[in-house]
């Protein structure tokens, strides 16, 4: 996974504080990162219908649902694709003691149980959402963690 995932999902979690468009500058500078690095992520997120950008004087990013609809595979997703972790090869049909394809009418036992934990594992970003996150930030920094985001998001740049 990426580290713009990372990003992405902060991103959207921040998002949820405020009710006007903020720039992805601002959003650089809050995290810390390269801005042109997280514009990426967020024009990700923009195709992905998760952002919107506004222009304008008062542009920048929102949310483009209820953070309770967006879960963390939708960002995941939206930043680096959908498809699967593993691709399985068929190491198993090369080599001197290669198996021929005819033989290979399943999956080995490794495609077998990369498939099932990269299943598991979009099951359980799935079910949690922007929301979640969002709650779990009050939970673990305090109530007043996301206020203090939007204040600092929405003060004018000097």
């Amino acid at each position: 996974m990426s580290g713009g995932v990372e990003w992405a999902l902060h991103c959207c979690v921040v998002l949820t504080s405020v009710e006007e468009p903020v720039p992805a500058t601002r959003l650089a500078e809050l995290h810390d990162v390269s801005a042109s690095y997280l514009a990426k992520q967020l024009q990700a997120l923009s195709r992905a219908g998760l952002v919107r950008s506004v222009q304008g004087k008062s542009g920048g990013y929102v949310l483009t649902r209820e953070p309770a609809s967006i879960t963390v595979l939708d960002v995941v997703e939206a930043v680096d694709g959908p498809g699967q972790a593993f691709t399985c090869t068929e190491i198993r049909q090369r080599g001197p003691l290669a198996t021929p394809a005819e033989s290979c009418t399943a999956p080995c036992p490794i495609a077998r149980a990369m498939t099932a934990a990269d299943t598991a594992w979009r099951e359980a970003l799935r079910a949690v959402s922007i929301a979640d996150l969002v709650q779990d930030v009050a939970s673990g920094s305090g109530p007043s963690a996301l206020a203090r985001v939007s204040r600092w998001l929405t003060m004018p740049e000097t």
